[in-house]
């Protein structure tokens, strides 16, 4: 009886520890869950991946034959910022002061941290009213469309040039002339004239779509305030996922830089693909090539000007924590390019 007890003791010990081991260790996940995001140029390197299959094909090579690559319909920072945390989703796709805030939230806990950056492109303010010439000229009268007040990359550009004229005190200075509205509505109010809004801080096709109206023009680019090219959409994961699942992680980002270049060396079959999961946008195959053949939309991995939206939510304590480089926001995969 005695032998028989050891023999279970260690039996179970064994057990035990093989558990611990496979704990420690794991396999990596069998499901891989990404949200499309809000659609549109920005997130064409996502829209690629998916239909070409990039990620299983990466993963395949990888040694990892059956990964399914589950694309979820959602968009919105505030939405996919929640479904990254829950655990609901492995990987998102936003803008770097949506990530930024994220990444400062979770220094301690689930380190979300960048990818690598998916697209850079200039944002441009427009306006069909001649008394409006810069930004400075709108009154309590005005009223610009942005997607989010306060919050979107439209408003911190616009505080970030009121901070640089008018001094720290002023930096909401023109959060009071801005109102919420999504890019088609806000092409149409403004083409329509009825007042509803006098300017759009938008982003292409819809920048391009405006401008075919003489009545239109340009006030401002986010890339004016910025001083140069700045990335507009990012991807993020948390340390963990990234840990637990190495190959994985890396056959996406393998993935998003084979997509990234299969738009550049293809913008007609990258337009096609975007037109047709554009539903009734109301954009032509020829205006969504125009856009493509921008030479300020790239699609790059490489973070631009990242670390200045940093700098600017640290210093009006929209961030506790100021990174010291931009590799400290990014994990080391892609610290040998040339980022900011």
């Amino acid at each position: 009886m005695k032998t028989l007890s050891l023999v279970v003791v260690l039996l179970l010990s064994l057990m035990m520890l093989v558990g611990c081991q496979q704990a420690t260790t794991g396999s990596e996940v069998s499901e891989l869950r990404i949200p499309t995001g809000a659609g549109g140029v920005g997130f064409l390197p996502l829209l690629v991946m998916q239909k070409r299959q990039l990620i299983e094909k990466h993963a395949k090579a990888a040694g990892i034959a059956d990964l399914r690559v589950r694309w979820i319909d959602i968009g919105g920072p505030a939405v996919m910022n929640d479904a990254l945390l829950s655990g609901s989703v492995d990987f998102i796709a936003a803008g770097p002061p949506a990530f930024l805030t994220l990444w400062d939230k979770t220094l301690t806990s689930a380190k979300v941290t960048g990818v690598a950056g998916m697209t850079s492109l200039p944002m441009y303010l427009n306006t069909r009213s001649d008394r409006l010439k810069k930004l400075d000229d709108f009154t309590e009268r005005d009223k610009i469309a942005v997607t989010g007040i306060k919050v979107s990359i439209p408003a911190l550009v616009m505080q970030m040039y009121a901070k640089d004229k008018y001094g720290p005190s002023e930096v909401a200075r023109f959060d009071k002339y801005t109102v919420t509205m999504t890019h088609p509505d806000a092409v149409v109010a403004l083409l329509a004239g009825s007042g509803a809004v006098d300017a759009h801080f938008t982003s292409p096709p819809f920048h391009q779509r405006e401008l075919k109206d003489p009545r239109v023009h340009t006030i401002m680019t986010s890339n004016d305030v910025m001083g140069g090219s700045t990335t507009f959409t990012m991807l993020s994961t948390t340390a963990k996922f990234r840990e637990q699942n190495p190959r994985v992680y890396a056959s996406v980002l393998a993935a998003l830089d084979e997509a990234n270049k299969m738009i550049v060396d293809d913008k007609q079959a990258a337009a096609e693909l975007l037109r047709a999961s554009s539903g009734d946008s109301g954009f032509s195959l020829a205006e969504l090539l125009e856009v493509l053949n921008d030479p300020d939309i790239k699609f790059s991995t490489t973070p631009e000007n990242v670390m200045k939206y940093a700098g600017f939510m640290y210093d009006i304590g929209s961030i506790k924590n100021r990174p010291v480089s931009w590799k400290d926001l990014f994990f080391p995969e892609i610290h040998g390019a040339p980022g900011s």
